[in-house]
This record gives structure tokens, sequence and C-alpha cells, in this order.
């Protein structure tokens, strides 16, 4: 049996976890022990490549869906979704915007509820190759106009992340 109250289904009523508890239960009890161990059972440099490659083909294809919500899939409409998660992101990210302008936009993210979560459980590198490597493949699915430059992430240890997505035509 079902259990609705007040007209919302149950799995839209709000559990009462924070951001931290929700990364806790989805990442740090489950995902990572899961991963740690089939990396233990396979090669682990191969298993993280296999990973790697699967977290970016995901991505790609996120990015291509995500296009597709879109009106079309240029530089502006880009920078729009990136805009409009900001407001989803201020719960896990403390970001800045750097530079937004017709040809690029740049945020840099000093605090990651991700990264603090993935390097807290001794698992940076699982967390760089399923969270923070995709992001090149999203704007890649999005437009392959749309280049992405990072040279730092809080996930392997940076002070922040520097995000950079460029247009090229």
């Amino acid at each position: 049996m079902e259990a609705k109250t007040s007209g919302k289904h149950k799995f839209f009523k709000d559990s009462g976890m924070t951001f931290k508890e929700v990364y806790d239960f989805a990442f740090k009890d489950s995902f990572i022990p899961i991963i740690k161990n089939l990396a233990k059972e396979l090669k682990e440099d191969s298993f993280m490549e296999i990973l790697k490659r699967a977290a970016y083909e995901a991505a790609l294809q996120e990015g291509q869906n995500e296009a597709k919500d879109r009106p079309n899939n240029d530089f502006a409409n880009f920078t729009a979704w990136a805009r409009d998660s900001i407001n989803f992101w201020k719960h896990f990210l403390t970001l800045d915007i750097v530079e937004d302008t017709d040809k690029a936009f740049e945020i840099k993210v000093t605090e990651c509820l991700y990264a603090k979560t993935f390097r807290e459980n001794d698992a940076g590198d699982i967390g760089y190759v399923t969270i923070c490597h995709p992001d090149y493949a999203f704007c890649q699915g999005f437009n392959p106009k749309i280049k992405m430059i990072r040279t730092k992430t809080l996930m392997q240890g940076d002070d922040c992340c520097n995000h950079r997505w460029i247009w090229e035509e």
C-alpha cells in the first residue's frame, strides 16, 4: 500500500536529511565501498581506466540529453544552463563566477561536498574519474564547439577547481 498524505507522493516528501547526510548515504556508505571492492577484485589500474571511460560516456550522453532540452545547443544556452544550475550547486559547492562573456564562462570552486566526501574516505581517485573528469564530456555532448579547461581540482588536492568553458568557432 502506498503512503499518501497531504496530496504529495511519499517519493517527493522532504527526507529531513542535509546535503552532507545525503552524500554520506549515497557515496560514503554505498558507492565508495562498492567501487573500492571492485578495484581490489580487478586489476586496479585497468579498472580505474574502465570506470573513467564509462563515466565519460555517461556524461557525454547526459550533455546530449541536456542540449535536446534547450532551444538550441549554442554557448548562450550552455551558460544559461550553468547559471540556472548554480542555484542547485550552491548547496554542495562554494563558487564564484570569474568570467561570463559571449565566448568564455569560468567558475572558481573553493568548497565541494563531492571532494570532501571522497577525499575523507581515501577515494579521491574514484571521485576524480567518476565526478570530475566527466565534466569534459558533458560540455562536448552539449556542443563539440565548447571546450572545458581545468588545471586544478579540489578532488586532487588543489586549493580550488577552476572550470573554464570556451566557445571555439
